[in-house]
């Protein structure tokens, strides 16, 4: 079954949903879901013409199924151009383009994008954070801002 997850952003960030495009199981669970890697797709809300796709592992189980159990630090992180890219005016240096709870109270997952206008390439850095006593779990991609060809 597919869905959409609404994500919460920082204080002036701007809002966006992650689709999911399908699970894999990968412990099946007798009672509750089963444990299972998930594919989403979510695009850059100020970056047009960018998609980023993260896996992430998804805890079952009686906890998994009533959203008390905390999700594990385990992800990847792809992100590539897929139409014409035009950077605002005013593009922060660092900014947080999607986060999730991945816990019911203290843990997190972020993406952070980063602009290296030296190389002319957009950097997506995915980290796990814990409140309490942070997690060093990241993965990281880039986008070459490349030329796109008119239809």
């Amino acid at each position: 079954m597919k869905r959409l997850f609404p994500l919460c952003f920082a204080a002036l960030a701007l809002s966006a949903a992650a689709e999911e495009i399908d699970c894999v199981t990968t412990t099946w669970k007798l009672v509750g879901a089963n444990h299972r890697i998930c594919v989403y797709a979510y695009d850059d809300p100020k970056i047009p013409g960018v998609t980023c796709h993260v896996s992430q592992a998804r805890t079952g189980g009686v906890k998994g199924s009533l959203g008390l159990a905390e999700d594990p630090s385990q992800f990847s992180l792809a992100c590539r151009q897929v139409g014409p890219i035009a950077l605002p005016a005013k593009l922060p240096a660092d900014e947080v383009v999607f986060t999730e709870d991945t816990s019911l109270l203290f843990k997190e997952t972020k993406i952070h994008r980063f602009l290296d206008r030296k190389r002319n390439v957009l950097v997506y850095l995915a980290i796990s954070r814990r409140i309490i006593e942070g997690a060093p779990a990241n993965a990281i991609s880039t986008v070459p801002i490349q030329p796109w060809p008119a239809p």
